[in-house]
């Protein structure tokens, strides 16, 4: 039986000033690192035989973090595919100064929403469109050849990854949420992939 692990990068520098990061590549806060190494320690139970990673640095940091604690190095390739959504142009921005000049209701709609466009960046709806091919190309595979797979992404690539799997309906993804550093974890049984609890 083959499992799947994703896991959300751990905090990164703008994650820790309310900022919008997107495709800009910051690196990972020291709470990000101890995140990153705590995570690892949680996945000794589990033989890890491949990972995949976006092409931004905090995914690869918390990767280097997972594998100090995890005792090895895990074979691993990296994919623009995987890569966190666009945030066009509120890029760089503070989250909590746009909630506030826009109201809750259409920063929730922006922040979580499946279809709903930023000037210049990506829906949730673009991401799944490129994440799930990877996924069905290059993970699908390792799984169904009895590998477990570990994915270091990022809370929204992981959000449409699992909308996917889960076949979660469009108008309930809002409420899809990954903390950083947190494991979700799935195992491929005959019928298709079942989340279970992470360890």
């Amino acid at each position: 039986m083959s499992h799947l692990f994703f896991v959300r990068h751990g905090e990164s520098e703008w994650n820790s000033t309310g900022q919008w990061t997107g495709w800009t590549d910051v690196s990972l806060s020291q709470k990000g690192v101890e995140e990153a190494k705590a995570t690892g320690a949680r996945l000794t139970e589990h033989e890890i035989h491949s990972a995949h990673t976006s092409l931004l640095k905090r995914t690869h940091e918390t990767l280097a973090g997972i594998e100090e604690t995890y005792g090895k190095k895990i074979p691993a390739r990296s994919s623009r595919e995987l890569n966190e959504r666009h945030y066009g142009v509120y890029t760089g921005k503070n989250k909590w100064q746009i909630k506030e000049e826009i109201g809750d209701e259409a920063f929730t709609a922006i922040r979580r929403g499946w279809d709903v466009p930023i000037p210049d960046g990506e829906t949730l709806k673009a991401v799944h469109d490129r994440a799930v091919p990877y996924y069905k190309r290059e993970i699908l595979p390792e799984l169904a050849a009895g590998k477990n797979v570990l994915v270091v992404g990022h809370g929204n690539t992981i959000r449409a990854l699992m909308k996917h799997i889960e076949n979660i309906h469009e108008n309930d993804v809002a409420g899809v949420e990954v903390a950083t550093g947190e494991i979700v974890m799935y195992k491929m049984e005959p019928h298709g992939m079942v989340r279970v609890k992470a360890e």
